[in-house]
């Protein structure tokens, strides 16, 4: 009966570990479902800088929320999601590029190439900045294996 007990108990806790640490193809915090943390991802590409977007320019996108600063941004966005949104969903690109994921801070970002990339932080951008071709090499490679994990 104990062993019984013990086998379900583990199961159950595995089945919920499972999905508490499935990887979503757009980063969002627990708390919410805002993308890139409510920040505005067409102003990174047209002022080179990290904006807050609005509760008043909001658009749907893969399952989550996505805020703009003005309705142009809003309107880019909608014609074309997949050129302004982040590498690997806004996951920090240096944590794919180690085979993992990790949250972001929006004010840490490089655009390279057209592409957006997000970190952890300015102590992992840096890092990243270390050899930015080398990880996106790889973070490319990982990429679609951290969302089947």
């Amino acid at each position: 009966m104990i062993i019984r007990k013990t086998l379900l108990l583990a199961s159950t806790l595995f089945a919920c570990a499972t999905r508490v640490f499935a990887v979503e193809p757009i980063f969002t915090p627990w708390n919410s479902d805002l993308a890139i943390r409510g920040y505005d991802t067409v102003a990174y590409f047209t002022q080179n800088s990290a904006v807050e977007g609005l509760s008043d320019f909001e658009y749907q996108w893969q399952g989550a929320t996505w805020r703009f600063s003005n309705e142009d941004h809003l309107k880019l966005f909608a014609e074309n999601p997949e050129k302004y949104a982040p590498q690997y969903g806004g996951y920090c690109a240096y944590a794919v590029a180690k085979n993992s994921t990790a949250s972001i801070d929006p004010s840490q970002f490089s655009i390279i190439d057209g592409k957006l990339y997000l970190n952890y932080n300015a102590k992992i951008q840096q890092r990243w900045q270390e050899d930015i071709a080398g990880f996106i090499d790889q973070a490319d490679k990982n990429w679609p294996g951290l969302l089947k994990k």
